[in-house]
């Protein structure tokens, strides 16, 4: 009675979303992921819509599932075809999948204006399309469309249509609550209905996000009967989405006692939507429910003093539940608990006698009003604190750079295949090192110059990589005069790190960011080697 199953749609309701556009081998990796995480159901696409469809459904036959059930998508026959003659249906049954899911119309209007047939006739085409799948050996599961405004309009119809793909075979009655504009407590209304005039029938809720209810509504509707949600990993989807499937599943779990993927599997929700997300060219959302970076970061200072003595003050659930980790934000905000808890988090203790925690945390809100934010930039706040507790040696000092951008006239005003040089002076220790790097922008140039000249001294720079740059003008009506913030995101290929650079020439913002960048890459390396040895941390 616990049991909720899930059923997944990013495949095809998620790939109709603006900008996603997933190959044949990003799917099938996708679908190996959902199936280690305990999906039920993966809705795979629609085999008659395109070519890329009918050759995942011959791909995904041959890998190894351990547990979901692929299903085909597709809709009910076409009026006056008879079901075995349908072209659509043939195709759902020649993908071989296990699962068809079958759309059909259930709102009075829909059937009129758009099917142009009579009410008669869709009530045939939903009963003889079920049949002819389950005569075939599949299992069916019907999709109601537009099934909450159907009711809202003519309930007696709506309720002929589910209840004729029921007596016809169909193992799911889908409820699809298509346009996205219904509330939890009409949701909860109808799904309890149609629980109620078909017994023994599973029920299930396929939500879009249009209001802003669709996980509610999917809650909602479990609580009314329906034991099968459909959604999306992330809530990807037309307009603005579809039930985002795993803050659902969490919420199941969690909250609500139902079991969809068990508390093991849920240990690796984050995990799920970074991959998918990364699947997709894009990123997780930082404030996403459960799996977002900031899903469970505090900024504030009273936040962050009461967290560390009583977590369930500021968090709903312990965040390694889900897979993802408690942030404390170090800001203009914080107060000497947070600061105590994000150092300790950093390897540093500021807990030792003669340290003043005051002076470095007024250090900090000088400096973001200054421009400077420590919330993604952790290795640049650990070299402020270590500056601070005098244990900051600095593994180069800069003499000077110089950049120049030669650009060239392509067609009347515009230019054409810029290229940046950066000249840097450095000394390390003793020595003084002149070295000249190229690169498509001045940054690039300055990155490369300062890698030829560190390689030959830190081996480990070599491993070091810049994965994102943002540049924010903080004052936009300065205009060119405006106070410059640089964040950098670099990776050894283990570990990834943040830093911040702010000045009013974005070069000497860039410069700043990616010094501190490189200083705590070596630092950090230098402390995984110490520790493999058996060493300290120093």
């Amino acid at each position: 009675m616990n049991k909720v199953f899930t059923y997944d749609s990013t495949l095809r309701d998620g790939g109709q979303a603006q900008g996603i556009a997933l190959s044949l081998k990003d799917k099938l990796r996708i679908v190996e992921r959902l199936d280690a995480f305990g999906i039920d159901y993966i809705e795979g696409g629609f085999p008659a819509s395109n070519p890329k469809d009918i050759a995942f459904f011959e791909a995904v036959r041959e890998l190894p599932l351990a547990h979901a059930q692929v299903a085909a998508f597709g809709s009910t026959c076409k009026k006056g075809v008879p079901a075995e003659e349908d072209e659509g249906l043939a195709g759902l049954l020649a993908s071989g999948a296990p699962v068809v899911t079958l759309v059909g119309k259930t709102w009075d209007a829909q059937v009129t204006r758009a099917l142009q047939a009579t009410l008669e006739e869709n009530l045939r085409m939903i009963a003889d399309s079920v049949a002819h799948c389950r005569a075939a050996g599949r299992r069916v599961v019907f999709d109601a469309e537009h099934f909450f405004d159907g009711y809202k309009a003519n309930a007696d119809y709506a309720l002929a249509c589910v209840r004729a793909a029921a007596e016809a075979g169909a193992d799911s009655i889908d409820l699809c609550e298509t346009n996205g504009g219904a509330l939890p407590f009409e949701v909860a209304e109808v799904t309890a209905a149609v629980v109620r005039a078909l017994p023994g029938v599973a029920v299930g809720i396929h939500c879009h996000n249009d209001s802003g209810c669709a996980v509610a509504n999917s809650l909602a509707a479990v609580r009314a009967g329906a034991v099968t949600v459909q959604g999306t990993v992330g809530g990807i989807g037309e307009r603005v989405g579809n039930t985002d499937l795993l803050t659902v599943i969490a919420d199941l779990e969690l909250k609500m006692g139902r079991t969809c993927v068990g508390p093991e599997r849920l240990r690796d929700l984050t995990e799920v939507a970074q991959f998918v997300a990364a699947l997709c060219n894009s990123s997780v959302p930082t404030n996403r429910p459960y799996v977002g970076a900031t899903a469970f970061a505090h900024k504030g200072g009273l936040h962050g003093s009461a967290i560390a003595r009583f977590p369930a003050a500021y968090e709903h659930v312990a965040p390694e539940r889900v897979g993802n980790r408690q942030h404390l934000l170090v800001s203009e905000l914080a107060g000497k608990a947070t600061l105590v808890s994000k150092a300790a988090s950093l390897g540093l203790d500021l807990t030792a006698d003669g340290v003043d925690v005051q002076a470095i945390l007024d250090d900090i809100k000088g400096r973001e009003a200054a421009g400077y934010s420590y919330e993604v930039a952790d290795g640049s706040l650990a070299l402020l604190i270590r500056r601070h507790l005098g244990c900051y040696a600095a593994a180069f000092t800069l003499e000077s750079f110089r950049v120049i951008v030669d650009d060239y006239e392509g067609a009347g005003a515009q230019a054409l295949g810029a290229m940046s040089e950066a000249t840097i002076k450095i000394h390390v220790g003793e020595q003084r090192f002149v070295a000249t790097g190229e690169g498509a922008g001045p940054v690039g140039a300055l990155d490369n110059a300062l890698r030829l000249v560190l390689s030959q001294v830190y081996p480990q720079v070599a491993a070091m990589e810049l994965v994102d740059y943002k540049v924010r003008l903080l004052d936009e009506s300065q205009g060119t005069d405006a106070i410059t913030r640089v964040n950098i995101t670099a990776s050894d290929g283990v570990r990834t790190w943040g830093t911040v650079g702010v000045s009013e020439n974005v070069l000497e913002a860039s410069w700043n960011a990616l010094v501190d960048s490189i200083e705590y890459g070596l630092l950090t390396a230098r402390k995984g080697a110490s520790t493999r040895r058996g060493g300290g941390h120093g």
